[in-house]
């Protein structure tokens, strides 16, 4: 091989291992799984210390007085994990409410991380009856 060829030989080795190395790690701390409650439930171990996104609807809400410290189950589909959170809630963060929470599971239940509370917004969107040609 000429000396020509072993330099972009190595150039491009060079570049595909920091680029698979970038990859990896980008990978590897980014990862969230998103999930529901009942498919947590199925195997809580499995889930345990991995950064999830958790579905489910607010049950049993209750907030220490004059604090921001919120402490409430998390139901789908019959099953339920207890949840905390600490930090300022949406406005439709209430009882029977759909959320998306962003955390970790621990054994005793799901530590949800800052910022991490998104409610959904019921729909307030009523169908109206179309109205016919010449009305």
């Amino acid at each position: 091989m000429s000396p020509k060829a072993i330099k972009i030989a190595v150039t491009c080795v060079v570049l595909a291992g920091a680029l698979g190395g970038l990859m990896y790690t980008t990978l590897a701390q980014g990862t969230e799984y998103y999930i529901h409650v009942d498919e947590v439930m199925n195997d809580p171990s499995a889930w345990q210390g991995k950064h999830l996104q958790l579905h489910g609807y607010v049950a049993d809400l209750r907030q220490r007085p004059d604090s921001l410290d919120y402490r409430f189950q998390v139901k789908f589909n019959g099953k339920v994990i207890p949840a905390r959170y600490t930090g300022v809630v949406p406005d439709t963060f209430k009882n029977d409410a759909e959320v998306v929470l962003k955390g970790q599971l621990h054994p005793d239940g799901f530590a949800v991380e800052p910022n991490g509370v998104m409610a959904k917004c019921p729909s307030k969107y009523n169908p109206q009856t179309p109205r016919t040609a010449g009305n």
